[in-house]
């Protein structure tokens, strides 16, 4: 397997890219399930196992939310940019898919270790 000398600010980069979709993902999960307020519903029963899915009334996402939820894919789009446009790219001439692979794993090693 092909190791990578990822430099530190690209590493960074790519960590702050994952804890930011992660605490996006947290924070999408404590809102109502539609932004826009919607009725809630009931389905009937599934044949063999009797189960009836449903979903409460939604209020939909307040103006907080919404910019919170901005202010998110704002900074995922930010940091997937930096990542992607990173001038580590350009001095990589073979597999640079599989180099970009690696580094979505990097952060979980210690910097200066094969990745």
């Amino acid at each position: 397997m092909p190791t990578y000398d990822f430099p530190q600010d690209l590493r960074d980069a790519q960590l702050a890219l994952h804890r930011t979709r992660a605490t996006m993902e947290q924070y999408a999960k404590t809102l109502p399930w539609s932004a826009e307020p919607m009725p809630g519903w009931e389905a009937d029963k599934q044949l063999h196992s009797g189960y009836r899915s449903a979903k409460p009334d939604s209020p939909g996402y307040t103006d907080e939310q919404r910019e919170q939820l901005a202010a998110y894919r704002a900074q995922l789009l930010e940091l997937s940019t930096t990542v992607m446009t990173h001038p580590y790219w350009k001095g990589l001439s073979a597999n640079v898919v599989a180099a970009r692979m690696a580094l979505q794993h990097a952060p979980e090693q210690p910097a200066g270790e094969a990745g």
